[in-house]
């Protein structure tokens, strides 16, 4: 299948310039909370987002982050090629990692690196989301989670893909991307002082009755 040099060109800008809409921060600034930038880890993704109490904008977040990544894999895999859909979702998930719009320092890239996955290898993505989900149940740490779902990726799209090469090593970069970009938490999971999720939902406090 010829590829033209214009639709490359078209999926490394479009995905990029997509995949740089900083949702987290628009979102928590929207709802009043100022810049997510300014608390926890300074990080734009999900996770932070949920560090200011509010469960709703980090789903939010969440779903948007794999929105748009997903989104642009989309368009390109039905309107151009399998190859410009990875090129435009690789891209997208750079662009979030390194927004131009702030100065080249956004997420982590794991859900839209998911959101892409569940459009252009539907089983592998699902098989990456039960492996975040297994090895948080077990570990309590989302970043090791992340970090072992998005290794194991290109394992998962080269048996579950009908894009086994391409889809193997576009994960694969995505993959050593993860792990750039999660460098601190490997070293404060090293000197275990990474914090720890909870599936369990906080009790209520009941004041005394006089």
């Amino acid at each position: 299948m010829s590829i033209s040099l214009f639709s490359v060109l078209l999926a490394v800008v479009g995905g990029y310039l997509f995949g740089s809409v900083p949702f987290g921060l628009v979102i928590t600034h929207m709802a009043g909370l100022g810049d997510i930038r300014k608390i926890g880890s300074g990080n734009i993704g999900a996770t932070n987002v949920l560090r200011t109490g509010r469960k709703d904008l980090a789903l939010l977040t969440l779903l948007a982050d794999v929105f748009k990544a997903g989104l642009i894999a989309y368009l390109f895999l039905h309107f151009s090629s399998p190859i410009t859909a990875f090129i435009a979702g690789f891209f997208a998930v750079l662009g979030h990692n390194f927004p131009v719009w702030l100065r080249f320092k956004g997420g982590k890239g794991v859900a839209s690196t998911l959101g892409m996955m569940l459009v252009m290898t539907p089983m592998a993505g699902i098989l990456t989301c039960l492996t975040w989900l297994i090895t948080a149940s077990i570990s309590h740490y989302s970043s090791l989670s992340a970090m072992v779902a998005l290794c194991l990726a290109p394992v998962y799209a080269f048996i579950w893909s009908d894009y086994p090469r391409e889809a193997a090593a576009c994960y694969a970069l995505l993959a050593v991307l993860s792990l750039y970009r999660h460098r601190e938490n490997i070293r404060r999971l090293m000197n275990q002082q990474e914090s720890k999720i909870s599936f369990q939902k906080k009790p209520t406090k009941t004041k005394a009755v006089k």
